[in-house]
């Protein structure tokens, strides 16, 4: 018999996989891909199709249609997807919350209320500007702008840009255009420009200028004068008019605070807000875990979303260094005062003579400058600013109060479960461990 005609080996019949395991394979594969850019786009708003976040934009670019559907039905969010960028519109849960500032990713300076103002005058410069533009000219359409509007000069606002302090400022508002990619180095350097010695020419990236602003209407259209009015006004939603709308929106809130917030607290939670979640909580939880990839802890004090992965956090504790010495030295501190004294504030002086024997203990392998006068009160204010905004922490009138979530940094807890062992997804809250 000719050969042609002999059966395939046994080796080749096992090496073709079933079909009904090559679809379970590609699910999960789909799964993963649509996690990945949706995490990129949790943690990066505006993906540019080129640059450091090439692939993740074209993820995104891919699994388009069904980000769209998810993110318009649950949070209420809108994406925008062409081929030059993805944008995700993103309203928070809490328009008030303001101890997560921008970010200048170089040197993790978080951004100024002067900042901010700066960033906006940019904005409006880059739009009156032609293909180019170079960082003095941007500095003196900002000067410009800033003289003919007395309502700045009111607020306390002004800008000469004349001193370092203030170019410096400037240059943190182009290394966040920068990072977004509104605009695109061609030559110079920044720091030049901030000593006075250079200037630096930039592209300007018309769709990403565009896709700055976070609003759902045009800010000129709006009369309100107030600022908070103002605010409200950009991000206004339909108030629902009937309990299936009522419910919506607690749906819609809820899910907005477990995507975006580190640690989400039940005292921190309206009394419906509360009452939905315990009824809902399994379905939302089960909801954001499929779709995120992150791993829900649950507690007595309220649910954290854990990522097991490590790509998601926007910001997190330093890990090297002094920074992360000095953060993981003060969180365990104020966790041993919580554990004594729950909801108790610790002083500011407290927290300055705790430090100042921090820096006796380890100055000889911290950086140089912490033995300085007000170093430790610098160093107690940075800290603080990063733990509150990983809500584990909280700055009153009294001091600062330590969150449950700070639980985890006392040394020889008595709980130490997992995420995954106690999810919670079917256990009452009360049966829950505490942070």
């Amino acid at each position: 018999m000719p050969d042609t005609f002999l059966p395939p080996s046994a080796s080749s019949w096992q090496a073709s996989p079933h079909p009904a395991a090559l679809g379970v394979r590609l699910a999960q594969a789909t799964e993963e891909e649509r996690q990945r850019a949706l995490r990129a786009l949790l943690r990066q708003p505006l993906l540019a199709a080129r640059g450091p976040y090439a692939a993740e934009f074209g993820l995104v670019r891919r699994h388009a249609a069904w980000l769209r559907e998810w993110l318009a039905h649950h949070p209420h969010w809108a994406l925008r997807v062409d081929t030059e960028l993805a944008r995700l519109r993103k309203t928070p849960a809490d328009l008030s919350d303001g101890t997560r500032p921008a970010r200048d990713e170089k040197n993790d300076a978080p951004f100024s209320r002067r900042r901010y103002v700066l960033l906006c005058l940019a904005l409006a410069a880059l739009e009156r500007s032609d293909r180019q533009t170079t960082l003095g000219k941007l500095a003196e359409e900002i000067v410009a702008f800033t003289a003919a509007d007395p309502s700045l000069a009111a607020a306390g606002v002004a800008f000469d840009l004349t001193s370092r302090d203030q170019r410096r400022d400037l240059v943190h508002v182009i290394r966040l255009l920068l990072e977004f990619r509104v605009l695109l180095h061609v030559h110079g350097d920044e720091q030049q420009y901030v000593s006075g010695s250079g200037d630096v020419l930039y592209d300007i990236n018309r769709p990403a200028l565009s896709a700055m602003l976070n609003v759902k209407r045009g800010p000129s259209t709006i009369a309100a004068r107030g600022t908070d009015e103002r605010i409200a006004a950009l991000v206004e939603e339909p108030a629902p008019t009937d309990d299936e709308g009522r419910n919506r929106r607690l749906r819609t809130r809820l899910l907005r605070r477990l995507l975006d917030d580190p640690v989400v607290y039940f005292d921190d939670l309206t009394a419906d807000e509360l009452a939905y979640l315990t009824s809902q909580r399994s379905r939302l939880l089960r909801l954001v875990e499929t779709a995120t990839g992150l791993s829900a802890e649950v507690r007595a004090e309220g649910i954290a979303l854990v990522d097991p992965r490590g790509d998601l956090t926007d910001l997190g504790l330093p890990e090297e260094g002094t920074d992360g010495h000095v953060t993981l030295l003060l969180a365990e501190y104020l966790a041993l005062r919580a554990r004594e004294a729950p909801g108790t504030p610790v002083s500011e002086e407290a927290l300055r003579r705790h430090m100042t024997q921090l820096i006796a203990a380890h100055r000889g392998h911290w950086r140089r400058g912490v033995t300085e006068p007000g170093a430790e009160s610098l160093l107690v204010a940075q800290t603080i600013e990063r733990l509150e905004a990983l809500r584990l922490a909280r700055r009153t009138a009294d001091g600062v109060v330590p969150r449950a979530a700070i639980g985890r940094y006392a040394l020889a807890s008595n709980t130490s479960p997992t995420a995954t062992e106690n999810s919670g997804l079917k256990t009452d809250v009360a049966d829950c461990p505490r942070w």
